[in-house]
């Protein structure tokens, strides 16, 4: 039975827990998901856990908090004037945009609320994930191995004009 080698697409579904086993993200809201090795689309502990499944396996692997979203990180912790919110409804665990200046140009991050009080409220830039260990169960369907290349730098993965 083949296994999973770099460089394959392959098809899976999964369930994303929390140490708590409270599911954060599910493929059974999304449908499978679909990516190749090698290519930095998904977490490189999600992909090395793939590598050398067959199909229909299960695994259950636990990702660090620093090999995941990272570990939760204090200086991206602040408290803000309550005047840049203008009359918005705040409460406490709301996701929000905020406008933030980098490299001279604006762009728009979301942060979390942590309190707000009646002059300031205090938001967390960090991932929401940030400073927890999680664990994915992976479910693989299915392994799709790039055909090798043919004389003249074709294979079916890639277009380049031949017939």
């Amino acid at each position: 039975m083949p296994k999973v080698s770099p460089n394959d697409s392959v098809t899976i579904v999964y369930d994303g827990l929390l140490a708590t086993g409270e599911k954060f993200d599910s493929s059974q809201d999304t449908g499978p998901l679909q990516f190749q090795l090698g290519t930095g689309s998904v977490l490189p502990a999600f992909e090395q856990a793939v590598l050398g499944m067959a199909a229909k396996e299960t695994r259950s692997i636990t990702v660090a908090a620093k090999d995941a979203y990272g570990l939760k990180n204090e200086d991206l912790i602040i408290t803000v004037s309550r005047q840049g919110f203008a009359d918005q409804p705040l409460t406490a665990g709301m996701i929000i945009g905020m406008n933030m200046e980098r490299d001279g140009q604006q762009h728009k991050v979301p942060a979390t609320v942590l309190s707000v009080a009646a002059k300031t409220v205090t938001v967390d830039f960090n991932h929401p994930l940030a400073g927890q260990d999680i664990t994915y169960q992976i479910t693989l369907l299915s392994i799709d191995t790039p055909a090798p290349e043919k004389a003249g730098g074709c294979n079916k993965n890639h277009g380049c004009g031949c017939v």
